[in-house]
């Protein structure tokens, strides 16, 4: 038996608690995985809190990333002993989560844990970190370079927009930060950010084209401030998208694409290849340090992830949240 949340639906509604869990009842897969932490992301909230129908079928264990250490393995690739790292691929939707102190897998969702960091570490980082490496890459692959003027960050003190800054900054990038929580503005430039933008300017109704400012941006936040932003960004820019936090619309017109060559890139973590993920993951072990994560990352056990997954949805945690799944 092991501890685990589990979520059940029926006509009454949705459940979730922390359970006892027989090994009998995991789902199919080649790799077995000892879990030693987890994480919270925005879509793990959405699952635990039942806000938006991520989870495909029931009962499931949420937990879109985990690390550990394979403990059984008929999969080519991994050994008993290999420390291991998993990102989106489905899990937590569609097949059995990370929110557990076992994991059975599909092997090719694995990639090897960087020995730059702990599973401890790795959590701090976790989709939403990995996330805001591929956007950095997405940007740097299209071109933009230091020199060309400021990076805008928004949902800044999100998981996705602390990373993103630090990464940004560790870059060599002048790194803008929007946020809602004027409260936040000395852990933001802690975490490299050069000036600090209330995300009330970037939130509303804007102009088609606007005063051109951003050589590029991460976006989380989608909506109107995805919209603001690309407005905002400067001939030749690029916005990397990877957020709905605002919410899944794109109130725009075609303007900033035709008449600035802005670019618009999409960004997927869930799906990503391996090559793509392998990349994001030595950019992150080459920029982060422990101490760095430390900023950001904040413990709590299974049983306190449940009401945190409600916090996070209302925006009051700032940073990542870790879950030490043997607590």
């Amino acid at each position: 038996m092991f501890s685990g949340i589990l979520i059940n639906k029926n006509d009454a509604g949705q459940t979730v608690e922390v359970a006892q869990i027989d090994e009998s009842q995991l789902p199919a897969g080649n790799v077995t995985v000892d879990v030693e932490y987890s994480t919270l992301n925005y879509k793990d909230g959405l699952a635990i809190t039942g806000s938006s129908p991520v989870v495909r079928k029931f009962p499931m264990v949420p937990g879109i990333d985990l690390a550990g250490v394979v403990s059984e393995s008929s999969h080519p690739e991994w050994k008993k002993g290999d420390r291991v790292v998993l990102n989106g691929w489905g899990v937590g939707e569609g097949h059995w989560g990370g929110l557990a102190q076992k994991a059975r897998l599909n092997g090719d969702w694995l990639i090897p844990l960087p020995k730059a960091f702990t599973s401890r570490q790795a959590m701090a980082i976790g989709t939403a970190g990995y996330t805001a490496a591929l956007c950095v890459d997405a940007l740097v692959k299209y071109g933009i370079t230091p020199d060309q003027g400021e990076i805008l960050v928004t949902g800044a003190t999100g998981g996705v927009g602390s990373v993103a800054v630090l990464l940004l900054a560790k870059a060599g990038f002048t790194v803008v930060a929007a946020t809602g929580k004027a409260s936040e503005e000395s852990y933001l430039k802690d975490l490299g950010a050069s000036a600090i933008i209330d995300r009330v300017t970037l939130a509303e109704k804007g102009k088609p084209l606007q005063k051109e400012r951003w050589a590029g941006v991460v976006d989380a936040v989608g909506s109107h401030t995805l919209v603001n932003a690309c407005a905002q960004t400067r001939y030749c820019g690029a916005v990397a998208a990877c957020g709905l936090a605002q919410g899944a619309d794109f109130p725009s017109t075609v303007m900033p694409f035709i008449l600035r060559g802005v670019a618009l890139l999409g960004v997927d973590s869930v799906m990503a290849p391996r090559p793509r993920r392998i990349a994001a993951w030595e950019r992150l072990a080459k920029d982060l340090d422990g101490s760095s994560l430390e900023m950001i990352a904040h413990e709590v056990s299974l049983a306190e992830a449940i009401p945190a997954a409600a916090d996070l949805l209302k925006g009051k945690i700032r940073g990542r949240l870790v879950v030490n799944v043997k607590k």
